[in-house]
């Protein structure tokens, strides 16, 4: 018999849904980017329409990543679905990426780096957990972070 790991996934609150990400997509949409804010566009599962969503892309030494800090949400399996092809946009920028996912036991760094830069943000999400969390702890969460490697 084969069993499944469950997933991990928060939906957004009505401000979120509502109010902060419209506000963010708008501004990211005329070229205004908050602390790396990107509208990503995946190609849909079922439908094969283009889906869109704010994100956070984090640069790390120089290597660029997204990470899903509400779990398995619909842009991760969509981009999973896809081969890991999506569009970043910025304004009237758009580039066009290869994602690969990051297995558990890499994620750590770049958790506590997506910490450290949006954890006034997406903290909340982390459940206790800090950038200066114990290396255990924030490997013991990674399951259910994806975090993709954007190239």
């Amino acid at each position: 018999m084969m069993t499944t790991t469950p997933t991990r996934y928060l939906a957004p609150d009505a401000f979120t849904r509502r109010v902060f990400n419209p506000l963010v997509a708008r501004l990211t949409r005329w070229g205004i980017s908050l602390k790396g804010s990107r509208i990503l566009e995946v190609r849909g599962r079922a439908t094969g329409e283009t889906r869109s969503t704010v994100v956070n892309l984090l640069t790390v030494e120089g290597v660029r990543y997204l990470v899903a800090p509400r779990g398995e949400t619909q842009w991760v399996r969509n981009l999973r679905a896809d081969g890991g092809r999506g569009v970043l946009r910025l304004g009237r920028r758009a580039d066009a990426f290869t994602a690969t996912e990051l297995a558990d036991d890499e994620k750590a760094p770049v958790l506590r780096a997506y910490l450290e830069a949006w954890a006034w943000e997406v903290g909340r999400f982390f459940d206790g957990l800090t950038a200066d969390s114990p290396d255990a702890d924030v490997t013991a969460v990674a399951p259910g972070f994806p975090v993709f490697r954007v190239a």
